[in-house]
């Protein structure tokens, strides 16, 4: 007898855990963290964090940025800790930031994982901020 059920998978998602620290520490000193959680993978960083209101611009960039394109530079991030399961660093990225640590990245040009990894991934906003 056909049982759909034995022949049928149900789907693989993969989560995603995005870590954010911001820039400045708070008044007591820490650094604050917002967090966020994507279902799959193959899904830019800068869209996993607008759609988890995590803050990715300076006033300045909230103004000024390009909506994705990766021409200005207003998204950038630095990866902590994660980096394999991000996407290779794009020919937008590659010219963008020459001159910056490896670990800089564009939120609008790398993608968060694959459909056969999951993780955490934890970034510093606004790198260049940094003492």
């Amino acid at each position: 007898m056909f049982s759909a059920s034995s022949h049928l998978q149900a789907p693989r998602f993969n989560c995603f855990s995005v870590v954010c620290v911001q820039p400045k520490p708070g008044a007591d000193g820490s650094y604050p963290v917002d967090r966020a959680a994507a279902v799959s993978g193959d899904k830019l960083l800068r869209d996993v964090m607008v759609e988890n209101k995590i803050e990715l611009y300076a006033a300045y960039g909230k103004l000024m940025n390009c909506g994705g394109g990766g021409s200005c530079g207003t998204c950038i991030v630095e990866i902590i800790d994660g980096k394999e399961l991000l996407s290779p660093r794009t020919d937008a990225e590659n010219r963008y930031l020459k001159k910056k640590p490896e670990s800089w990245r564009l939120t609008c040009q790398t993608i968060v994982g694959n459909k056969e990894n999951s993780g955490k991934v934890v970034v510093q906003r606004l790198p260049q901020w940094k003492k």
